[in-house]
């Protein structure tokens, strides 16, 4: 299949991923060091408080266009079976919401439009991503059990035992980029929560340290060129 204009769009708009999550590994070590000196070396934290800043507002600018993404999607692969074309509707859905408003959330932080509206759009945004990440983890943990089920047959297979073991490291390793991309949703819909719904679990600077890295490490992990 040709890709056409939206699809070329897209796969140029992806090659961002690695230096988003570069980007946003710097972000969150700054988040963590940060609140680690702020109450012995006030001048090193508010550096390390800067730099996170700066951080978060390089990674929206590079996100500029990424709410296509969800629908391209949507457009070009929505599912094999009814169940998973809907959990890929509302994922999907979720994150554009996601990605579009984070765009005017960037451009209430830069002054570009009014900062009043920074609140508002960082609320809408974040409902998006936790809205879109909770069924993109429902559509990897049905994936997921169907591997195992994949799996549990071709150990009974009476297939030649190279082409089982071929079937098996290839089952295995989609099993392992689908537990990267949970826990990468996982991460993120913790940040995204402690916008929604402030609490004193979420909202702490280890959760959101800890979540960010966790999420920039696994996006790391699946992004990787093999």
């Amino acid at each position: 299949m040709s890709l056409d204009t939206v699809d070329k769009l897209v796969v140029f708009l992806a090659k961002r991923d690695g230096i988003d999550k570069l980007v946003k590994t710097f972000q969150y070590v700054a988040k963590l060091a940060c609140w680690r000196f702020e109450t012995t070396q006030p001048e090193a934290a508010d550096r390390f408080k800067k730099w996170e800043v700066a951080s978060g507002l390089s990674r929206k600018a590079f996100r500029t266009g990424r709410s296509l993404t969800g629908f391209n999607a949507l457009r070009r692969n929505p599912g094999a079976t009814p169940v998973i074309r809907f959990l890929a509707v509302l994922a999907n859905s979720g994150e554009m919401v996601y990605f579009f408003f984070d765009h005017f959330l960037w451009l209430s932080r830069i002054g570009t439009i009014d900062a009043k509206l920074a609140k508002k759009m960082s609320f809408i945004s974040a409902f998006g991503e936790s809205f879109g990440y909770t069924f993109f983890i429902i559509i990897d943990c049905i994936f997921i059990r169907q591997r195992l089920k994949s799996l549990k047959k071709l150990r009974s297979s009476d297939e030649p035992k190279e082409e089982v073991g071929a079937k098996i490291s290839e089952i295995r390793g989609d099993i392992v980029m689908r537990l990267m991309g949970i826990s990468a949703n996982i991460a993120d819909l913790l940040i995204a929560l402690a916008e929604i719904h402030p609490n004193p679990f979420c909202n702490h600077t280890i959760t959101l340290g800890i979540s960010g890295l966790v999420s920039a490490w696994a996006g790391w992990y699946r992004n990787w060129p093999s």
